[in-house]
């Protein structure tokens, strides 16, 4: 199927009466919804025309708030002006931003964790445990080493840590 200067008007014309690719499509007959896509993208013709009104008649619905924390997260609320984007129009509005105090990490105190052998990357197997220790930026940044079970990556200490009962977790939150 060949693009006559006679379909490509048709086209021009029922897409900027809003019509949809498969109704333009279907109009024009032999040609898929694909094609009609294609053919408005080489074009470059504007966005189509929306059926059933302006955007701006359309009443906006305004985003509600999430809602409270837990009493458990010391939260700060602040406001701040920030400039949106809506068309061609910048609106500036105020929005309240919740700041949230960092927690400081207690670990469980019902784990003890063995000395670890310091390995690095290269020397771990199938059989040692994964645990990171340190900060991977610093030099002394090694891996426990210590032999694990055969089900998982960590040491049974380790995996205490990792692998919380959701009995645990619910009672800390």
């Amino acid at each position: 199927m060949n693009w006559t200067d006679e379909r490509v008007e048709k086209l021009k014309k029922l897409w900027s009466e809003g019509l949809s690719a498969s109704q333009i499509a279907a109009q024009l007959g032999g040609v898929s919804r694909n094609a009609v896509i294609g053919k408005v993208h080489r074009l470059s013709l504007p966005g189509r025309a929306k059926a059933g009104g302006s955007a701006a008649a359309a009443p906006r619905t305004k985003r509600t708030t999430a809602p409270p924390r837990a009493p458990n997260y010391a939260s700060k609320v602040a406001t701040r002006t920030v400039a949106r984007v809506q068309g061609a129009t910048v609106i500036k509005e105020e929005v309240e931003v919740d700041l949230v105090a960092e927690q400081e990490f207690v670990p469980a105190a019902n784990v003890v964790v063995p000395m670890s052998r310091r390995l690095v990357l290269t020397q771990l197997t199938e059989r040692t445990c994964k645990w990171p220790v340190g900060d991977p930026l610093k030099d002394d940044f090694h891996f426990c080493g210590n032999d694990c079970a055969e089900a998982g990556p960590y040491c049974t200490a380790h995996a205490r840590l990792a692998y919380q009962p959701s009995a645990e977790r619910r009672r800390v939150r």
